[in-house]
């Protein structure tokens, strides 16, 4: 029999999960009668959690899932902070609008003084599908203005492609909009402008291009599409705006391609979303919707709230939400400013355009973005071989990465992809590691040639 010391307390020395912690399983479904130590709580909670998969290896996402230790000690600091009390958090407040100030010359906004950060017209929002039912519902309610009276008698449309992100689908139901979707085809995966001009009408609220598609990382072709449309409204036909959905191209292209116009500089584009969360390097969720100018956010879409002592204009979905996210994006924009942004958009798309080179060199698959428009690489098998990109899919989970595979949109439904998402985090050692592990697991298909077993597992990739 031994004894502990009688200057140690006998709970240091228990073990921990059969004295320290509890015995038997905490209550699940309810809340537990008793109260726990703070330790106890916080270690049932960690090790639940470790059951997730690692966020690093999740290639699925667009979402940032590494910063540096500064900017989540800021964030941790500003979690008690509530965004919409802008009279109480005045610096959180003024942090905000400079970040929609930024964005919005980022983006060639109209009009903008240096001297005066409220001249950008925009918001942050909860990511990009918050700022995306902002930009719809001011496209709708300038419909309304220019259709008159006769609205409640037309059905507003919006044109998009049928490879838009379901946030638009939802826009369209919730605020009562058809939506016209552009079937893709196999081997054309964005929308063209001949599909635009032949889809728009006077009903017709705005047409919805996307810079970075989440199927494949490609850009559509913003300026084309706005050229069609000043051809068709200067030859007397339906005078339409572009929102351009830049959620996961908007903080890559101005960097990597600053020659490209898709932005403000093209006229016809009135409104852009873009996710901070993304490419904007910050956790999620954070996001951003700016306008050309007042004159494209409805003055009835602003409410102006009188709350906790200050009149506040207010343009928001949500209501209260904590304000690190907005802190978290300010530190990157002054941690990295444009040099650091162009460094870091260039290195993962060195490293993109590395793993399609070598993917191609495989001879196992054809790549179908190669990670030179934003860091998104996507492909297919190359061939019959057996088994599906579902099986690859399901057969890289078992070295711990998460690769989705997908069907295409309507017109390419028959085409199946993998993507892999190059994010900040994903080192060119680990995008070896990845390209080594796909050459054992297409290896190992090879032999079992499942033929499609895990084409049924098709995973939720954002």
């Amino acid at each position: 029999m031994t004894h502990s010391h009688p200057s140690v307390p006998a709970h240091t020395i228990a073990p921990a999960y059969t004295g320290r912690l509890f015995t038997s399983p905490v209550p699940a479904l309810r809340m537990p009668d008793e109260a726990m130590e703070p330790q106890a709580a916080y270690r049932f909670i960690h090790d639940e959690l470790m059951l997730d998969g690692s966020s690093r290896l999740n290639l699925a996402t667009f979402v940032t899932t590494w910063m540096d230790p500064e900017a989540s000690a800021l964030m941790a600091e500003s979690f008690d902070k509530n965004m919409i009390d802008k009279d109480e958090y005045p610096a959180t407040a003024a942090i905000e609008q400079r970040c929609v100030a930024m964005v919005a010359d980022l983006f060639h906004a109209e009009n903008l003084r240096d001297d005066d950060p409220a001249s950008a017209i925009g918001v942050s929002t909860v990511g990009s599908s918050e700022a995306v039912m902002l930009g719809g519902l001011a496209m709708k309610w300038r419909w309304r203005q220019r259709v008159g009276d006769d609205w409640r008698n037309r059905t507003p449309n919006l044109v998009m492609g049928s490879n838009v992100q379901v946030v638009w689908e939802k826009f369209c139901r919730y605020f009562d909009v058809e939506p016209r979707y552009l079937p893709m085809a196999q081997g054309r995966y964005v929308i063209t402008p001949e599909q635009v001009v032949d889809a728009v009408d006077e009903n017709t609220i705005g047409v919805v291009a996307i810079l970075g598609t989440t199927y494949t990382g490609e850009l559509e072709p913003v300026e084309q599409i706005c050229e069609a449309l000043d051809a068709l409204a200067a030859g007397g036909g339906a005078d339409v705006p572009v929102h351009v959905d830049a959620a996961s191209g908007g903080f890559v292209v101005p960097f990597l391609h600053p020659g490209l116009k898709w932005d403000f500089r093209l006229p016809r584009v009135v409104s852009i979303n873009v996710s901070g969360h993304k490419y904007g390097l910050t956790y999620p969720g954070i996001g951003f919707v700016v306008w050309r100018g007042a004159d494209y956010l409805p003055e009835e879409l602003v409410f102006r709230v009188n709350y906790l002592g200050g009149d506040m204009p207010t343009f928001t979905l949500n209501f209260s939400r904590p304000g690190n996210q907005v802190v978290g994006q300010y530190y990157n924009f002054l941690r990295l400013g444009r040099s650091g942004y162009t460094e870091v958009m260039r290195t993962l798309s060195d490293t993109a355009r590395w793993l399609s080179h070598q993917l191609a060199a495989s001879e196992h698959f054809e790549v179908i973005s190669d990670g030179s428009a934003i860091p998104v690489v996507s492909c297919r098998l190359a061939g019959d071989r057996g088994y599906t990109e579902f099986d690859v899919s399901h057969e890289l989970r078992t070295y711990g990465w998460q690769v989705p595979a997908y069907t295409m949109p309507e017109g390419a439904e028959d085409v199946a992809v993998l993507r892999v998402v190059v994010r900040e985090g994903l080192s060119a050692d680990l995008a070896r590691a990845l390209f080594d592990d796909t050459l054992k697991a297409v290896t190992a298909l090879d032999r079992l040639k499942p033929g499609g077993h895990f084409d049924d597992q098709q995973h939720f990739a954002h």
